[in-house]
């Protein structure tokens, strides 16, 4: 269970950092760029992630309980900060289907693919639980 779920830790950090450069390569964390996202949301939940993984592969060379429970307390954060920016997207997708062809005025999360995201979401529950599971058990 616990290699299951770095496995879909890095998953889906690899999803969120897909989202992440294209987000910052369309100009997203520029003032003024019309995203809805918010610079320190994205960077947090993006960091805290981070170190939740770096705590969950410690976890797993040292084999302490708790740093299985640290790894979980970390990722309560990174859902909730997920799920605010899930429902500030949801939007964008709308106002992205109502743009004009070659008008640039959709915000640059507007253009994150939706399997990409709906993978991310699911990967993430998952791996929450995963973790959640191991620190119960461990």
């Amino acid at each position: 269970m616990e290699i299951a779920a770095l496995v879909t830790w890095v998953i889906t950090a690899l999803g969120g950092f897909y989202m992440l450069a294209g987000w910052l390569s369309r100009g997203g964390a520029k003032q003024g760029s019309g995203s809805r996202l918010p610079v320190p949301v994205i960077f947090g939940h993006f960091a805290l992630a981070a170190i939740g993984l770096v705590v969950w592969v410690a976890y797993l060379i040292i084999d302490s309980h708790a740093l299985a429970w640290t790894a979980l307390i970390l990722l309560v954060p990174v859902a909730a900060l997920g799920f605010a920016m899930l429902a500030r997207w949801i939007p964008t997708r709308r106002v992205r289907a109502t743009v004009p062809a070659g008008q640039q005025s959709a915000p640059a999360e507007s253009n994150f693919p939706v399997p990409v995201v709906v993978a991310h979401g699911v990967l993430a529950v998952v791996t929450v639980v995963l973790v959640l599971l191991t620190a119960i058990v461990g």
